[in-house]
C-alpha cells in the first residue's frame, strides 16, 4: 500500500507508524477492523485495571524523585532502567517525571500482536516505540540515537528483558548510554504487600492498598570507548546499583512503617 493511500484510510485502519525501524515485517495475520475492535476494548479494560492498581495503592515515599526531576530539566532526555519485574510501576515512576518535561517511549513489538500494548501506551500518555528489543546491531543503535538524542524520547528499558535471565544486566543501555552521552536513570519499586507470580521475571504486583516505595538512583554516565571487557565490568557494576537501589526502597518502606 502507499504512502498515500494509508494517510487516507481512517484511524483504525492505520498501522501505527514504526519509530525505530523504516521497514515492519509483515506476518500471516493482518490488522483487521474486528481485530481493532477488540484490541480497543480491551485496552480500555486495562487501563481501567491499571488506573485501579495505581490509584488503591499508597505511595508512602519517593527517594531521588527531587534528583531525578533537576535531571530531566537538564538533560531533557536520559535511559531509565528498571527490572522487568516492576514493569507496572516503573512505567508509574516516570509518567510521574511528565510535567517536568519527560518524553517517556516504551518499546513494542512491530507485529500485529504489539498494535494493542501500543494503544495502551498512547492512552496513558507515552509514546510508542516499535521495533523489538532483540534486535541489535548498527541499525537499531543509530535508530535508538535518533530517537533519544533527535526526538528527546526517553526509552523505558528493563535491562534483564525481554527474556530475562532475571536480574542479569544487558549491555543495551550502556551502549546506550555511551553513544548518546545521555545519563542512565536507575529505578526500583518496593511494597508493603505484593503478588509475585511464578514467571521467570517474578513479575510483581503490589497488591491494592499496599503501601509503595519508588526510588530514584543517582544517574550514571557513561565513558566512551570501552572495550568489552570495560562492557562486562559495567554491566555487572549496573546490575550492583539496582539492587542496591531495591535495598534501599524497601529500608525506605520499613523505615516509615515504624
Amino acid at each position: 500500500m502507499q504512502n498515500e493511500d494509508q494517510e487516507n484510510l481512517p484511524p483504525e485502519r492505520q498501522e501505527l507508524r514504526n519509530t525505530l525501524y523504516r521497514k515492519v515485517k509483515r506476518g500471516r495475520r493482518q490488522l483487521t477492523p474486528g481485530r481493532m475492535l477488540l484490541y480497543r476494548v480491551a485496552v480500555v479494560i486495562a487501563w481501567q485495571l491499571v488506573r485501579l492498581f495505581w490509584a488503591t495503592c499508597r505511595i508512602h515515599a519517593r527517594p531521588g524523585f527531587g534528583r531525578a526531576q533537576a535531571l530531566v530539566r537538564e538533560c531533557k532526555s536520559l535511559i531509565p532502567v528498571y527490572w522487568h519485574q516492576h514493569l507496572l510501576w516503573g512505567a508509574r515512576a516516570l509518567l510521574d517525571l511528565r510535567d517536568d518535561g519527560l518524553k517517556v517511549g516504551f518499546l513494542i513489538s512491530a507485529s500485529v500482536d504489539g498494535a494493542a500494548p501500543a494503544l495502551l501506551v498512547q492512552r496513558v500518555g507515552g509514546h510508542v516505540i516499535r521495533g523489538s528489543s532483540t534486535h541489535t546491531g548498527a541499525r537499531a543503535l543509530r535508530d535508538y540515537y535518533e530517537t533519544i538524542v533527535k526526538q528527546q524520547v526517553s526509552p523505558a528499558i528493563t535491562p534483564d528483558g525481554p527474556r530475562g535471565p532475571v536480574h542479569e544486566f544487558k549491555p543495551g543501555a550502556v551502549m546506550l548510554a555511551q553513544l548518546t552521552g545521555k545519563p542512565i536513570l536507575p529505578i526500583s519499586i518496593a511494597a508493603s504487600r505484593t503478588w509475585r507470580f511464578r514467571t521467570w521475571d517474578r513479575f510483581e504486583l503490589p497488591l491494592p492498598f499496599s503501601r509503595v516505595v519508588i526510588a530514584y538512583g543517582e544517574p550514571v554516565r557513561m565513558p566512551r570507548g570501552l572495550d568489552a571487557d570495560s562492557l562486562a565490568r559495567l554491566q555487572l557494576e549496573m546490575a550492583r546499583k539496582l539492587m542496591d537501589l531495591q535495598a534501599e526502597a524497601r529500608a525506605a518502606l520499613e523505615a516509615r512503617a515504624q
